[in-house]
């Protein structure tokens, strides 16, 4: 299944946007990859210390459920 998006003259499409639209997905640089690893990271840590946990103390297993807890919505975040 194809689907055609078609876009007005008076329609600007940010790069930004352009993640949004099927077909113009743009690469990301490494530095922008960082920023955004880096952004995620920073919003994980907050999140966690919201809730009386140590981002950086925590094992892999830890933090992979943390966010799984997240990420579901029906069930509470574990403290």
């Amino acid at each position: 299944m194809n689907i055609t998006t078609e876009l007005t003259t008076d329609q600007e499409v940010l790069p930004k946007d352009k993640q949004l639209i099927p077909g113009t997905a743009t690469k990301q640089t490494d530095a922008e990859q960082k920023a955004l690893m880096n952004y995620a990271e920073a919003q994980l840590r907050k999140l966690a210390a919201s809730r009386g946990l140590d981002w950086g103390m925590m094992t892999d297993e830890e933090r992979i459920d943390f966010v799984d807890d997240l990420i579901h919505e029906d069930r509470e975040c574990s403290q």
